[in-house]
């Protein structure tokens, strides 16, 4: 679970608790970069497979890391950024310690972070796990990449036909799980179903309900 203060100040503003220098990692399938610490922030950029970011420090308490990226600052998640320790690559966020990255905090008192935090009670569940969690011994070093487009006939069904959008906790990742809980729109004649989820419309296998494409 991430979570969002809202303290008097004027804008976002970021508090390094550590004086760590800012730490090389490598994303390890496309990645969103975001403008705050979660699911419901705008989507600023997105880190390609194998980009790689400076990581100023991540949350205490969420897998999120403020990174910069080709001269833009924003935040990613800390589950898929890996770094090297001794010559392996390792998950960014369970080997902070490791890996030395410190801790920021993160607060807003804009009127953009006001409706930010009014959207976190409206999150709907969190991901299944996804690659972090299913292929991460398999894959780490070598990246997801990006996943090959379904039949442009799909992909314009699904933006050409808008749902109403939810918010899961975690990132939209291909090879994430939409939790039962969500209701899938099918694509007609064909082996899919949508969702806008996170920000973005993204296109799933309908037996396993696992990202296979995300629309951008």
């Amino acid at each position: 679970m991430f979570t969002k203060s809202l303290l008097i100040a004027t804008a976002a503003t970021l508090f390094s608790t550590s004086a760590y220098a800012a730490t090389e990692a490598t994303a390890w399938t496309d990645l969103n970069l975001r403008a705050g610490p979660g699911p419901v922030h705008q989507i600023i950029g997105v880190i390609p497979a194998n980009g790689v970011v400076a990581v100023d420090g991540c949350l205490d308490s969420a897998n999120w890391c403020k990174v910069s990226f080709e001269g833009t600052e924003g935040w990613a998640s800390g589950d898929y950024l890996t770094a090297m320790v001794d010559n392996t690559p390792v998950v960014v966020y369970t080997n902070r310690e490791q890996v030395a990255v410190g801790t920021v905090t993160y607060e807003d008192n804009s009127a953009e972070g006001a409706a930010v935090g009014g959207a976190t009670g409206a999150i709907a569940g969190a991901m299944v796990a996804g690659p972090v969690g299913a292929l991460v011994g398999v894959m780490l070093g070598g990246g997801l990449g990006a996943a090959a487009a379904p039949d442009t006939t799909v992909t314009t069904y699904v933006t050409g036909n808008p749902v109403e959008p939810i918010y899961l906790e975690g990132e939209v990742v291909v090879g994430a799980g939409i939790p039962e809980t969500v209701t899938l729109v099918e694509v007609p004649d064909s082996e899919y179903s949508y969702a806008y989820v996170n920000g973005v419309p993204v296109i799933v296998e309908r037996e396993k309900r696992q990202i296979v494409y995300i629309v951008r």
